[in-house]
């Protein structure tokens, strides 16, 4: 699209949508719309067929503080320079679709490019292109990752030729959003003290809901530590455990969860492996403490299996790993016709439009503040008795801070 017909699509769209800017739609709000020109509106529509990929770009920025060594149940991250990778979808339109990816950059590409002459729009279409066409029909895998990261980057092209931030896209639900404090890893030489210690500053924050790992110690170790952490917050805060997988039998993990049921703990996360809907079947019926599952799951299919054989309470599948907005719109509906609420894992910033446009969405997983010590690529959110603000940027509110990328690019 050249320069004439970009301005021509922002122009026709701001009045557009200047003519509902009131509120819902009413009589009168129908009317303002009339009385935009035919014209203007038909330049808006011709503009919108015309928006279509035409090339896909990656920039990767590292930052110099390392963070911390930490671990959960099953694997140690940190301990070296934090880096991240914003991936650019770049239309003939002039606007360019901004996230953070999963997957190879390869694959994504390729992705990318399947869907090049397709109008991005459609957004149903696109999806279904991108999850059939030239590969078998599976629906789970690294792919997925990619899948879902161009279909995120649609999503911002979206809101911007909109105008709108995607949660309003979408059908905005809420605009206060819940949200909770991840963390509470393990560290070297951090004994209950410095985690109880932690877990206060997230509530001097502003959260009401503090997560922290469990698995990796004796169930009595790691009981002691959840009951120091719930003596300290008292009721200025509720607890999640995250176990990450990390029991290898269901027995183990009602033997913890039985420890610190009487806590009103909020949730256990994944207290058996991604597959055993059966382990995790059992923890729902033996334990008081809702179960989660679902941040090793892929689509719509995925969900469905976690309903089917009764393996949690509440579903935590990732936006991206799920397959983007456009499949995490079914899942959401899926598990809603079961009364299953929603928590999306993973990054915050593209979540929670997600959260915000969703009924049955529970809270947002969020890290604090002081992970910007390590990444200042993405802002902290301003939380407030537990809440944040959606946001009102248009698109993802993804874009790359130019005076980052000339500090810390590396590829």
């Amino acid at each position: 699209m050249n320069e004439t017909k970009r301005r021509t699509l922002s122009r026709s769209f701001g009045l557009c949508l200047g003519a509902l800017a009131t509120g819902p739609i009413t009589a009168a709000s129908s009317q303002r719309l009339r009385e935009v020109a035919p014209a203007q509106r038909a330049d808006a529509a011709d503009a919108l067929d015309s928006i279509k990929v035409v090339d896909v770009k990656f920039t990767t920025l590292e930052f110099p503080k390392a963070t911390p060594l930490t671990w959960n149940a099953i694997k140690r991250s940190g301990g070296k320079k934090p880096k991240v990778t914003y991936m650019e979808l770049i239309t003939d339109a002039g606007i360019t679709g901004v996230c953070i990816p999963k997957g190879s950059r390869d694959t994504t590409r390729s992705f990318a490019r399947k869907i090049q002459g397709l109008n991005l729009f459609h957004t149903e279409q696109v999806w279904e292109h991108m999850n059939y066409h030239n590969r078998k029909p599976v629906a789970k895998g690294k792919e997925i990752h990619s899948i879902g990261s161009v279909d995120l980057a649609i999503w911002d092209v979206i809101g911007k030729a909109l105008n709108m931030p995607v949660h309003k896209v979408l059908g905005t639900y809420r605009e206060e959003i819940p949200v909770y404090a991840a963390g509470g890893y393990y560290a070297e030489g951090k004994g209950i003290p410095e985690l109880v210690a932690e877990m206060e500053g997230y509530v001097a924050e502003g959260y009401k809901l503090v997560k922290m790992k469990v698995g990796a110690l004796e169930a009595r170790e790691d009981a002691a530590r959840v009951r120091a952490v719930a003596g300290a917050l008292g009721n200025s805060a509720r607890i999640m455990v995250d176990a990450n997988n990390g029991y290898r039998s269901a027995y183990e993990a009602i033997r913890v969860g039985r420890m610190v049921e009487d806590l009103d703990l909020y949730w256990f996360e994944e207290p058996v492996a991604p597959d055993d809907w059966r382990g995790n079947a059992e923890c729902r019926d033996e334990l008081d403490i809702p179960i989660v599952a679902g941040e090793n799951e892929y689509t719509r299919w995925g969900a469905r299996d976690l309903v089917e054989n009764h393996a949690c309470d509440i579903i935590n599948m990732d936006t991206i790993k799920a397959g983007g907005i456009t499949e995490y719109r079914k899942i959401a509906a899926l598990a809603s016709a079961y009364h299953i609420p929603v928590a999306p894992h993973g990054f915050a910033h593209m979540n929670i439009h997600v959260v915000a446009s969703t009924a049955n969405a529970l809270v947002l997983e969020t890290y604090p503040a002081k992970a910007r010590d390590f990444n200042p690529a993405l802002p902290a959110f301003p939380v407030k008795d537990g809440m944040i603000e959606a946001p009102t940027a248009a698109g993802l509110g993804m874009e790359i801070d130019p005076a980052l990328v000339k500090l810390y690019k590396v590829g």
